[in-house]
C-alpha cells in the first residue's frame, strides 16, 4: 500500500552530486529527502578525486573551464566546512599536479596544452625532464618534460561521500534507502516518485541526480529524459609501504600510447592509478586487459610501481552527456530538475553544483556561472536514444 511522504525537494540519487544538492537545499530551509539504497555510493567509490581544472583542460571546453575554476576556488572552504560540521576529514590536499611527456610527440602535445592554458589565463610552469625528476625522483629517466600545475589539488571521494552523508543527516535530510522506480506526474507537473518498496515520496520539486542511471527512470517524459550515457573507467589501488615513502609527492599524469594514465598519492599511503575510458554500456567488469594496460602504462611512467602491493581493482561508470558537460537546473517539465552528466568532473564540480542547485530550488533561477549548463541547451531534436 502506498503511503505519501511529502517534502519540498526529493533528490533521486545519493551519490556525491545528489548528496551535496540535498545538503545545500536543506541548509536553505527546504524539507529535503534523498532516495537511494546506498547513499554515498556510485562513481565516487571508484573516482580518484583529482581536482584538475588546469591539467584537465581540453580544446573547446573553455565554457566548462569557467565552471571548473569556480568550483575549484570553492574547495578549500567547502572541505573545511564539511570537516568542521561532521568531524570527518575529506582528504583535501593542495599537492599540485605534474603532467609529463615520455616521447617527442607527447612533449609537443604538452607544449600545445601549455599554450592553451596560458591563453585561458591559467597558471602552469614548463619544466625540463631533469626538473621533473628533481621534483619526483621516482619518475622514469626517459621523461622528456612536463607541466607543473600547483593549482590542481585532490580530495578523497570516498571520504567526501561519507562526510556529505553525515552533513545531510545533521541537516535533517530524510533518507529513503531504496530505489526510485518511477517519477510521478500530475497535471503536467512532476510530483515526486514511487519507490521500490511501494511507497510514494511526494515533493514540490524533484531533482534527478542518478549519475549514469539518470536516463533510465521510468515515468520521465521522453522529451525531458536526460541523454546521459555510462562511460566505464577501471581504477587500481596500491599501497605504498612506509619504507618506500615518500613515493610521489603530487599527482602525476601522462599520455602513454595515446591513453591517459594518472597516479594519485594519498596521505594514508594509498596510490590510485587510473583510468581507462571505455564506451561499453553498463558493463562494470574489471578485466585483465584493463588492469594490464594501467600497470603497463604506469610502469613506463614510474618504474617502481610494480614493487607495490596491489590492494584493489574497481570499475565504475561516469555519466557522460551529449557534450560531456553537466546538466543543471529545470527541465521543460515543471517540478523536475536535473543534476547529472558531470562525466569526468563530478568530484571537482561538487561544491559549485550544490550551490547552483540550492539557488535554483529556492529562487527558480540558476546563478550566472551555471546557466550555460541548463538541460534546455540541447532542445528536443538532440535527444539521444536511451539504452535499454
Amino acid at each position: 500500500m502506498s503511503s505519501p511522504r511529502t517534502s519540498d525537494v526529493l533528490v533521486i540519487g545519493g551519490g556525491i552530486i545528489g548528496l551535496v544538492t540535498a545538503w545545500r537545499a536543506a541548509q536553505r530551509g527546504l524539507a529535503t529527502a534523498v532516495a537511494d539504497p546506498e547513499p554515498g555510493g556510485g562513481a565516487a567509490q571508484v573516482a580518484a578525486g583529482m581536482l584538475a581544472a588546469v591539467t584537465e583542460l581540453h580544446y573547446g571546453e573553455q565554457t566548462l573551464l569557467g565552471l571548473n575554476l569556480a568550483s575549484a576556488r570553492r574547495y578549500p572552504d567547502f572541505a573545511a566546512e564539511l570537516t568542521e560540521l561532521t568531524g570527518l576529514d575529506v582528504g583535501y590536499r593542495r599537492c599540485g599536479t605534474l603532467a609529463v611527456a615520455l616521447d617527442a610527440d607527447d612533449r609537443t602535445h604538452l607544449r600545445e596544452l601549455h599554450a592553451l592554458q596560458r591563453q585561458s589565463g591559467l597558471e602552469s610552469e614548463w619544466l625540463s625532464g631533469r626538473e621533473c625528476r628533481r621534483l619526483e625522483p621516482m619518475l622514469a629517466p626517459g621523461v622528456r618534460g612536463g607541466l607543473r600545475a600547483d593549482g590542481d589539488h585532490q580530495v578523497d571521494p570516498r571520504r567526501l561521500a561519507g562526510a556529505l552523508t553525515a552533513a545531510c543527516e545533521r541537516a535533517g535530510v530524510v533518507f529513503h534507502r531504496t530505489w526510485a522506480e518511477r517519477l510521478t506526474v500530475a497535471a503536467g507537473r512532476a510530483t515526486g516518485a514511487v519507490l521500490r518498496d511501494g511507497t510514494t515520496a511526494a515533493a514540490e520539486q524533484t531533482v534527478l541526480a542518478g549519475g549514469s542511471l539518470s536516463g533510465r527512470l521510468a515515468g520521465v517524459p521522453q522529451d525531458v529524459l536526460p541523454a546521459v550515457r555510462p562511460v566505464k573507467g577501471q581504477v587500481l589501488r596500491l599501497a605504498v609501504p612506509a619504507r618506500c615513502a615518500p613515493f610521489l609527492s603530487r599527482t602525476v599524469r601522462a599520455v602513454v600510447r595515446g591513453s591517459h594514465v594518472y597516479l594519485v598519492p594519498r596521505e594514508n599511503g594509498e596510490l590510485v592509478v587510473g583510468a581507462t575510458s571505455e564506451e561499453l554500456g553498463w558493463d562494470t567488469t574489471v578485466t585483465a586487459g584493463g588492469v594490464y594496460e594501467l600497470l603497463r602504462d604506469a610502469h613506463e611512467l614510474v618504474p617502481g610501481i610494480t614493487e607495490l602491493p596491489l590492494t584493489e581493482t574497481r570499475a565504475g561508470l561516469r555519466p557522460g552527456s551529449l557534450d560531456n558537460a553537466p546538466l543543471l537546473g529545470p527541465t521543460e517539465l515543471p517540478g523536475l530538475l536535473l543534476a547529472t552528466g558531470h562525466y569526468r568532473n563530478g568530484v571537482l564540480l561538487t561544491p559549485v553544483t550544490g550551490d547552483a542547485m540550492a539557488e535554483v530550488l529556492v529562487t527558480g533561477e540558476l546563478p550566472d556561472e551555471a546557466r550555460p549548463f541548463s538541460p534546455r541547451r540541447f532542445g528536443a531534436a538532440a535527444l539521444m536514444e536511451q539504452p535499454a
